[in-house]
């Protein structure tokens, strides 16, 4: 598909969904028109077109909250784009990391588990400190008693890799994981930050491997 098979509406506008290509969520709803679609893909940074001033709107152009374009999908009719992302700050103009903040109806039975999810949790129990919260209890003894059980899980994982012993290496992979993101809140390290980390970290593997095959 070209962007001379993509449908526009009657006021030559395509509605386009920016989607954060890093944790998925979605981050506002925007307009685009045939300008700023090329715009958007020669610059490779959003550009959308507003309704309400009647002018093109680079992303960020003011705040410096440039939204950096990693791919372009049209939907089955070609009349919707989403439009994944890497952020260089709050999608919102409220300076929320995404404009869907009010929600109005949640499942939570049908809720998936997601680190994000534990990483909100973590930070609740930080703020709320609630009694008998074996979370709590590390928060208020502190970055070094964090820090001793960070160690103590890494020392298991090993025991259990070392007994051949897959269940309890998961579990204990599992501690590790728990107490690190307990790490992450108390020094205000986000799943984003390490996320970023990590994708740049595959970037540079994947131009090692190129060399490599050469």
């Amino acid at each position: 598909m070209t962007v001379n098979d993509i449908k526009f509406d009657a006021n030559g506008l395509i509605p386009a969904v920016v989607q954060d290509f890093i944790t998925k969520k979605v981050l506002t709803v925007a307009y685009m028109n045939k300008e700023s679609l090329d715009i958007t893909l020669n610059e490779k940074r959003t550009c959308f077109w507003s309704r309400s001033r009647k002018e093109l709107w680079r992303k960020g152009e003011t705040s410096g909250n440039v939204q950096h374009v990693v791919s372009i999908t049209a939907d089955c009719d070609a009349d919707a784009l989403v439009v994944k992302v890497l952020k260089d700050g709050p999608a919102c103009h409220l300076g929320t990391d995404t404009c869907f903040t009010n929600l109005i109806y949640n499942d939570e039975t049908a809720q998936r588990f997601t680190l994000e999810a534990l990483y909100e949790l973590l930070q609740t129990r930080n703020s709320d400190r609630p009694e008998g919260s074996y979370t709590t209890y590390l928060f208020e003894k502190g970055r070094e008693k964090i820090l001793k059980k960070v160690g103590e899980e890494c020392t298991e994982v090993i025991i259990g890799a070392m007994k051949d012993s897959k269940e309890e290496t998961i579990y204990e992979i599992s501690d590790v994981c728990y107490h690190i993101m307990v790490l992450m809140v108390e020094m205000g390290i986000s799943v984003e930050d390490v996320k970023n980390e990590l994708a740049s970290r595959h970037v540079i593997d994947h131009k090692v491997k190129q060399e490599t095959m050469k």
